[in-house]
């Protein structure tokens, strides 16, 4: 389905309209002068919370982490040594 167009002209005389048209998830095309300029889309809001379930469902694929090998990538990438501030 193509988005509706609005001109310019609509976007300021309807503006509050159209937003709360766009706060519940209607996508507009702006023109000027007939010319497309723009587009007004909703956000994407993401989720906070993964439910338990889905979180393991998800995890079943992932790739299993060698501990060893990954503290030697820390290591070899971040200088582990412990400096005090008020030595110097």
């Amino acid at each position: 389905m193509a988005q509706p167009e609005i001109n310019q002209r609509d976007l300021r005389s309807r503006s509050k309209e159209i937003m709360d048209a766009v706060a519940n998830g209607q996508s507009f095309t702006v023109t000027r002068d007939g010319h497309e300029i723009g587009e007004l889309i909703p956000l994407r809001r993401r989720r906070r919370f993964v439910a338990r379930d889905e979180f393991t469902a998800m995890s079943r694929n992932a790739a299993s982490v060698d501990i060893n090998a990954f503290r030697a990538d820390q290591d070899a990438a971040a200088d582990q040594e412990v400096i005090d501030p008020y030595e110097q």
